[in-house]
């Protein structure tokens, strides 16, 4: 009898150990592969500037994904490069696309295409007509951009004597913002006001992401603790179950 409680309990470690070690194989693959897709796909930035609050305020650490200029839509935040405004990566809201009319304001909002913008992203209390856009039509193949902060941030508007009309090419794009991740505000929410001008981008995968990389964590260490665990559980229990007298 005591035999075959000991080849049970053997059994039973084997099949623990050989779970043990599955779920830190696969933790493994999901926290290391979860890092590895990331870096492919996202660049973090700091923002040095309130351009665009309340969205993102000065040092806030974003991730943004890397993209083709030709992905961008209404609404989006991107970082982008443009010589003429000093060839050093910024963070802008795009709120007009190539063939646009962007103005303002009418009734206190911006316009695109004569339909009046909801702009839930603007800092409470201000409106758009914190600074006035005469009539401009963008553009093909380049974007009008503008800083949440109206009052105080050099977008397109400070540009309109230049040639585009303080538009950007789509090309100087290098990356869409998905998410505020210092201090950890999380994803972007959705610009809805342009839905009635057409769809708006599908954030990218960094919530399947950072799942991957939880999920993984928590297989690793579950894994990792599970032996120390298992083989204490073991020496209590041959501890406390005495052998039947007499028993070989």
């Amino acid at each position: 009898m005591s035999g075959t409680t000991r080849r049970t309990d053997e059994g039973r470690g084997r099949l623990g150990s050989t779970l043990s070690g599955l779920a830190m194989a696969l933790g493994c693959v999901l926290f290391l592969g979860g890092f590895a897709w990331g870096a492919v796909l996202y660049q973090p930035y700091t923002v040095p500037t309130d351009s665009m609050a309340p969205t993102i305020t000065a040092g806030d650490r974003v991730l943004a994904q890397r993209i083709d200029g030709g992905q961008v839509r209404r609404g989006d935040v991107v970082v982008f490069r443009q010589k003429s405004w000093g060839d050093m990566p910024m963070v802008k809201r795009v709120v007009a696309v190539g063939g646009d009319k962007v103005a303002c304001c009418t009734e206190g909002k911006l316009t695109v295409n004569g339909k009046k913008i909801d702009e839930g992203y603007l800092p409470e209390g201000q409106d758009a007509e914190a600074m006035g856009i005469p009539e401009v039509t963008v553009p093909k193949g380049r974007l009008f951009l503008l800083g949440d902060e109206r009052s105080g941030s050099l977008d397109s508007t400070a540009h309109l004597t230049e040639a585009g009309s303080g538009t950007v090419p789509r090309t100087s794009v290098d990356a869409r913002v998905d998410a505020v991740v210092w201090p950890m505000d999380g994803m972007l929410a959705r610009p809805t006001g342009f839905e009635t001008l057409g769809s708006l981008s599908t954030p990218g995968p960094l919530r399947l992401i950072t799942t991957a990389i939880a999920v993984g964590a928590v297989l690793v260490l579950g894994g990792g603790a599970y032996g120390p665990i298992a083989g204490r559980m073991g020496r209590r229990g041959r501890t406390t179950t005495p052998e039947p007298a007499g028993a070989h």
